[in-house]
């Protein structure tokens, strides 16, 4: 299965951001490939998509992959949903604080 339309679009942008040569350099950031592809494909309508899914979204960006990271992620995903992780792991982010101070008052003009 070929993706076509929005998401090969996103896919193909998704690989743009990767190619900076600093997150090339990251493990970490490149297993991020297979997990946008992985989200692709959600936001696609797959609830749980398979590792053929996964390389389809990744080809149709030119985007090189393993094998075995795919599997690996597959793996891993099996019996859970993208929502219910994405919304456990929101939380974690209430702990790093949030927002800063409102802006500047304006300057002593004259409003006319």
């Amino acid at each position: 299965m070929k993706y076509t339309g929005a998401v090969a679009i996103l896919a193909q942008g998704f690989h743009r951001c990767l190619c900076v040569s600093a997150v090339r350099t990251c493990p970490v950031a490149m297993a991020m490939k297979y997990m946008g592809a992985y989200l692709m494909a959600v936001l696609g309508g797959k609830e749980n998509p398979t590792a053929a899914d996964i390389k389809s979204i990744l080809e149709a960006g030119g985007i090189s992959f393993e094998d075995d990271m795919i599997q690996k992620l597959c793996e891993r995903m099996d019996g859970k949903q993208a929502h219910e992780l994405i919304s456990a792991g929101f939380g974690k982010f209430a702990a790093c604080g949030g927002g800063g101070g409102g802006g500047g008052g304006a300057g002593g003009g004259n409003a006319d």
